[in-house]
């Protein structure tokens, strides 16, 4: 005859520190014991399928792969059931009573070894199981393993510290957990809360949830599907749902990999970049999943920063199915699946950037900035970032844009330079100095919109084996073309003394004044004397330096050919005031033309005194 009489089972002592810890401090919200509890049952359907192309006999053959999840508010208790593989009296020990598989003995270890008791630390170990005793006042584990000679047990406990396990009769195969909830968890007894807890952290799970007979996981997990089988419909109406939006996304990439670890990803770019509107920094809408159980749904870290804007899964099996979905603790393996989905997106991009290049150019309008963004702060993407750069420059029609490598391919022979200049339009460019003497020689410049393509240029230094110089740099030298430069007005014995008075009326606003070789129409030109400091890295020293100037790095070069620079040392000797306000409008008026000039009110009132001696007022 069967034995039926309950036996008794103290948990080990780790065991029991671990349930203090577990059920006074382990989680942040009860409800994930929910999460939980369904994992597992999902774990051990899944040790049933296989097993089943091993065995012929399994006990109770006919019961569906399945989870049902019953609430009765009455009793104030929750229940959850599988048809898995379920335990025998040795797995019952060993499983729920021991150190052999719950890792207490490593999260001791490792408290000890820490010198602190976190439980953060328990993420690193498999105590999923204990969760249900912060909701629960006891726990009932009934259960029948799939041999077809095993028996019918009962595990009974209050989680303090001990344990009873009785044989008893009727079980079907599986693992049936009751669990009779503590007067401040009765929410779990209503079925409208378990279902909000089931589609938040359960929706994707492979095997059917029923909540009180309705199946409540509808949404397929189709990241796990062969692409060829998926419609776009299917794909637009998954990203609506994962994202909660309504609009249909942009681009979709769907991959899976098994190294160098094994994940599985659909990430979605939107139809629309809510930033570029003015909605505030977007949060992460890439949910993570380790096969198919969410650990979290929005993880700071997984992905790189300007990655934010995408959307969608990402399922690893690499991820431990425990505890470690609430802390995220392995943040070395998280940011290795992060870089693996980086690369991918960009090399995705680039193909697509190669297929249809308009429908690249709607999402470079309107996502460019996280890319920009990328090269700036992911230096392991740098380069790859570079080749989806896209600029309008003085080879181009307006509107029409052009990448680094197209324009490396049209460089002179001999050209080792990219030369890029910043303004707010095509037309300020244009108008402006800077590009005289580079469209006197036929060299292109890649024209800048943004002031953060001005931090980009800086942070990629170079592309390939070229520098990336601004066409405002006082250092690049266009060697002695005399067919690119007009006939000079002022002698070589003016030239010399003009200069040296300019740097005597502007004093230290300057660093250095020189006669130009690359200017063609206008009289003077600002430059950069570091190549560093660009309008806007100046602006932003300005910003920061509010007391003191910011050091000086403008040089001004003068054009010997234009009449008015030619003019300058007659006026000088007849009316010295008025020469010396002419000097500095000059200098402001280069500051203006290069997006130099801070304050312009000392300008103005210049501006005046010169009209007034013109009219003789």
């Amino acid at each position: 005859m069967a034995e039926r009489s309950p036996r008794k089972h103290e948990f080990q002592a780790e065991v029991r520190q671990v349930l203090d810890i577990v059920i006074n401090s382990l989680y942040r919200d009860k409800e994930v014991f929910i999460r939980e509890l369904v994992s597992n049952a999902s774990d051990a359907l899944e040790k049933l399928r296989h097993i089943r192309l091993t065995e012929k006999d399994v006990y109770d053959e006919e019961l569906p792969l399945e989870i049902n999840i019953r609430t009765d508010e009455a009793e104030n208790t929750i229940t959850i059931e599988d048809h898995g593989v379920g335990m025998s009296e040795e797995d019952l020990v060993q499983n729920l009573g021991t150190i052999a598989h719950s890792g207490s003995k490593a999260f001791l270890k490792a408290v000890k070894e820490e010198g602190r008791a976190d439980p953060d630390l328990i993420g690193r170990f498999g105590v999923g199981f204990y969760s249900v005793f912060m909701a629960a006042d006891s726990v009932e584990v009934h259960t029948h393993d799939w041999r077809k000679d095993g028996k019918s047990l009962l595990w009974k406990s209050g989680g303090s510290g001990s344990y009873e396990i009785e044989t008893v009769t009727g079980e079907r195969r599986g693992t049936k957990i009751v669990a009779h909830l503590k007067d401040d968890a009765r929410e779990f007894a209503d079925a409208d809360r378990v279902r909000d807890v089931l589609t938040h952290y359960s929706s994707f799970v492979q095997f059917p949830i029923k909540l009180n007979g309705e199946q409540v996981n509808t949404v397929q997990p189709i990241w796990t599907r062969n692409k060829s089988e998926i419609t776009d419909e299917e794909y637009n109406e998954f990203y609506k749902f994962q994202a909660g939006a309504f609009d249909d996304p942009l681009y979709r990439l769907h991959f899976s990999s098994d190294a160098p670890l094994e994940i599985s990803a659909l990430v979605f770019v939107p139809g629309e970049n809510p930033e570029r509107w003015g909605f505030g920094k977007v949060d992460p809408g890439v949910g993570l999943y380790s096969r198919r159980i969410l650990i979290d749904p929005a993880p700071d870290g997984l992905l790189p920063d300007w990655l934010r804007f995408l959307k969608g899964v990402v399922d690893s099996s690499d991820i431990p199915l425990n505890i470690s979905r609430e802390s995220m603790q392995d943040s070395a393996l998280t940011k290795k699946i992060g870089q693996v989905i980086a690369g991918r997106f960009i090399k995705f991009l680039e193909d697509e950037a190669g297929k249809d290049a308009a429908k690249f150019e709607d999402f470079y309008r309107k996502f460019s900035i996280y890319l920009k963004e990328g090269i700036a702060a992911d230096p392991k993407n740098r380069e790859q970032l570079a080749k989806l750069l896209r600029y309008e420059s003085s080879a181009t029609e307006k509107g029409k844009l052009t990448t680094l490598e197209e324009y490396a391919s049209r460089m002179k022979d001999g050209q080792k330079e990219i030369y890029y200049l910043y303004a707010p339009g095509r037309e300020t460019l244009e108008a402006g100095p800077h590009i005289e003497a580079f469209r006197a020689r036929g060299l292109e410049v890649l024209y800048l919109y943004e002031p953060v393509d001005e931090f980009v240029m800086t942070s990629l230094g170079k592309y390939g084996d070229n520098e990336l110089v601004s066409a405002d740099n006082a250092a690049i030298d266009f060697g002695d073309d005399a067919a690119a430069a007009p006939e000079s007005a002022v002698s070589e014995e003016d030239a010399k003394a003009l200069t040296g008075w300019f740097k005597e009326v502007l004093g230290d606003r300057v660093n250095e004044v020189v006669m130009s070789k690359r200017l063609v129409e206008s009289p003077a030109v600002a430059l950069n004397a570091d190549k560093f400091m660009t309008p806007s890295m100046r602006r932003m020293m300005k910003a920061i330096q509010r007391e003191g100037r910011v050091e000086n790095s403008i040089n001004l070069e003068l054009n010997p050919a234009h009449r008015l620079i030619g003019g300058l040392p007659a006026l000088r000797d007849k009316d010295p005031e008025t020469a010396r306000l002419v000097a500095e409008q000059i200098f402001d008026n280069a500051l203006v033309a290069a997006g130099f000039m801070e304050d312009a009110r000392a300008m103005v009132g210049r501006v005046y005194s010169i009209l007034e001696r013109v009219t003789g007022k």
